[in-house]
């Protein structure tokens, strides 16, 4: 691995902590469920760096793109 490569991976997953910290502490929960979508898309990229495109799709589809789209129904039908 170049050093590139290290500097990348450890962007990734500072971004990644950064973005469940953000997620987990913040009080707007529409900010939190969208934070929480782009932390599980940037999983997938992290499997993808990994050599593990199954695991990526799995965590895109399931993980960022079903979970994300439940936790946004429960919160639009939450502020009725």
């Amino acid at each position: 691995m170049t050093s590139i490569d290290w500097l990348f991976d450890g962007a990734l997953a500072a971004a990644i902590v950064a973005l469940a910290w953000r997620s987990l502490a913040g009080p707007d929960l529409f900010r939190a469920v969208v934070l929480f979508i782009a932390c599980g898309l940037l999983v997938a990229v992290a499997w993808v760096r990994r050599d593990a495109p199954d695991l990526a799709l799995a965590e895109a589809a399931i993980g960022a793109g079903l979970t994300g789209a439940l936790l946004l129904t429960a919160l639009g039908r939450l502020r009725q």
